[in-house]
């Protein structure tokens, strides 16, 4: 794997970001993240994961500059497997714990709700999702997942906004859950997926599936309606131009 890194503690696996410094999301760094939860899904000897990343960054979201490059058949199969990963996560049934060491803007927040609980490190980071002022169409089952943690007012108002939250922001809007020293995000993501760990491994796990139904139904249902407006957007003279002028800023630095 050359984008993650796993390790396994006592049945935890912890699954760390690892593409270059920021942890942007390409077409690779998905497939893996897909094939390896999919494949802890069903592996009896892992009871949890933590998803991490490294340096200042849990994920700065999706890879701009590697999918600007993209033609129309590969932008489309890009988005179609993004959204396929999402399921992925949030149908997935073992707890998920969210360690977020650093800014987890766009994909990186998206991946953050589909867990069960986000820890974030203190400073001057940020989390939410500011796709709208990137000019992307934001699905209605990643919409849902927002507000299924800070409510649907609150995530209404924030997507249309574009806000991206600081920790204590994101503590009071109920977005994650705790907020820690950077050297402690570890150990308190483990402490709290190890009581979770703790129950009987079917009860809560049924539990968290019951909770879920309407999330996992809305990220597997068909969104081929939503992906032709996304689409439509991605193409638009006005979206290229907004992303070109953030890729050419992305690259000055």
């Amino acid at each position: 794997m050359k984008t993650i890194k796993v390790s396994i503690k006592d049945r935890l696996a912890i699954i760390t970001l690892n593409r270059a410094k920021s942890n942007a999301m390409n077409r690779e760094m998905i497939t893996e993240l897909n094939d390896m939860f999919r494949n802890i899904s069903t592996d009896a000897n892992i009871g949890g994961v933590i998803l991490t990343g490294q340096e200042n960054f849990f994920s700065a979201g999706l890879d701009l500059i590697e999918l600007y490059q993209y033609d129309e058949k590969e932008v489309r199969s890009f988005w179609e497997l993004f959204l396929d990963f999402a399921s992925t996560l949030t149908r997935f049934k073992k707890p998920l714990v969210a360690a977020i060491n650093g800014h987890s803007p766009a994909g990186g927040c998206v991946m953050a709700l589909a867990c069960d609980a986000r820890v974030m490190a203190e400073g001057k980071y940020i989390i939410g999702l500011n796709e709208v002022p990137v000019g992307i169409i934001v699905p209605n089952s990643i919409f849902k997942l927002y507000a299924f943690w800070i409510g649907k007012a609150n995530a209404a108002r924030s997507l249309l906004e574009g806000k991206l939250f600081s920790p204590e922001e994101a503590l009071q809007a109920g977005l994650i859950d705790e907020v820690v020293k950077a050297e402690s995000i570890l150990t308190a993501a483990e402490r709290r997926i190890r009581k979770y760990m703790a129950f009987e491994p079917n009860t809560w796990q049924q539990s968290k599936l019951n909770i879920r139904q309407e999330l996992i139904a809305a990220t597997a249902e068909d969104q081929s309606a939503t992906l032709a407006l996304m689409l439509e957007q991605w193409w638009s003279p006005s979206t290229r131009s907004i992303l070109k002028t953030i890729i050419d800023n992305l690259q000055k630095k």
